[in-house]
């Protein structure tokens, strides 16, 4: 008997597949196709592997030739084309998942891309709070990315200030010897950055530190200084300028009935101006002499002006460092800056 109760079958003329239920006779069987049971003769169904095998193929598998990596075409491309838009800091984001499932930043990672057709030598410092946390000084060449470090996203709060100088591989008698660029961001600016950058699938915080590099500024020197003289202005020795300055201070006060007995009536911008005024005086006049430090009386208030002046010396390469810490004298309301005189 070519089958038995439990075979597989296919039903020739529909193909539909069923399982012989009974043997009837040696030319009938009952079988079962989609839950109906009726009889076939034995001609009419046949195992499915054999029809598999045995059949002719309507549209034969056409195999496609093997293709060698000598034959393949290359892909004909233009030459890429590059943008010379300045010298960027990039800051990308690199996410975690939190408990909740929400995806937070756990860290940057800073990288300083060079956009321009020439190379440079650079030095960078990362500082907070005015002192400095990471410094290196490398070379990096035209359209090239160079990866400083990681910084942890927690760091941010304490108003990191991303300082660089730049001086060019090749020198040239018409630019600048070197050119100073610098990146602050506060922490409420971060957290904006970081939910543009969500919203808007970026990649990284991009900032432009310097779109072009500095041309040279001549000072003419052909100034007759005898003429000068002869006039009745008193000309100095430049080695000897020190001894004629004013003199400096080692405490300034800048509260604005210090600087003024007519500050009554003046708006708030117009009272920062003075008082930002008046400390430039004696930060420029501290350098001048090379004082050792100097204390700025600012006040509490509203921190508005402690923190422009401290934006400030963020800025100055003279500046070791400096503190806002208690004192007895001041309480919070002073900022004492330590220099550094190369």
């Amino acid at each position: 008997m070519k089958y038995e109760v439990g075979d597989d079958i296919i039903v020739v003329h529909s193909n539909d597949p069923g399982k012989v239920i009974e043997i009837l006779n040696d030319k009938m069987v009952l079988i079962e196709v989609k839950g109906v049971k009726f009889p076939a003769y034995m001609d009419q169904i046949d195992f499915p592997y054999f029809k598999r095998f045995s059949e002719k193929k309507l549209f034969p598998e056409q195999r496609k030739p093997k293709v060698y990596v000598d034959q393949v075409q290359k892909e004909k491309r233009r030459d890429e084309v590059k943008v010379a838009d300045g010298i960027w800091v990039m800051l990308f984001p690199k996410f975690e998942t939190d408990l909740f499932g929400d995806d937070i930043v756990d860290r940057f990672k800073v990288y300083l891309v060079n956009r321009t057709d020439v190379g440079y030598e650079f030095t960078y410092k990362l500082s907070f709070l005015g002192k400095t946390d990471f410094e290196i000084t490398s070379e990096m060449q035209s359209f090239k990315d160079f990866y400083l470090h990681d910084v942890p996203f927690e760091t941010l709060n304490d108003n990191p200030s991303f300082d660089f100088e730049f001086k060019l591989l090749q020198p040239s008698k018409y630019k600048a010897e070197f050119c100073e660029a610098h990146f602050k961001i506060k922490p409420k600016q971060m957290f904006q950055k970081i939910e543009e950058l969500k919203e808007k699938n970026l990649p990284s915080i991009n900032h432009l530190l310097l779109e072009k590099y500095p041309d040279k500024v001549y000072v003419d020197d052909s100034l007759d200084l005898s003429k000068l003289s002869s006039a009745g202005f008193k000309v100095y020795d430049a080695g000897k300028a020190r001894h004629h300055l004013e003199p400096a201070r080692s405490v300034v006060d800048l509260h604005i009935e210090k600087i003024t007995d007519n500050w009554k009536g003046l708006s708030n911008f117009e009272i920062i101006t003075i008082q930002l005024r008046e400390f430039d005086k004696w930060y420029d006049l501290a350098i001048a002499h090379r004082q050792p430090d100097l204390i700025v009386i600012h006040g509490v208030g509203k921190g508005k002006l402690k923190d422009e002046i401290h934006d400030i010396l963020k800025t100055k390469k003279e500046v070791r460092f400096f503190v806002n810490q208690y004192d007895q004298r001041f309480g919070y309301g002073a900022t004492e800056i330590f220099f550094q005189y190369t």
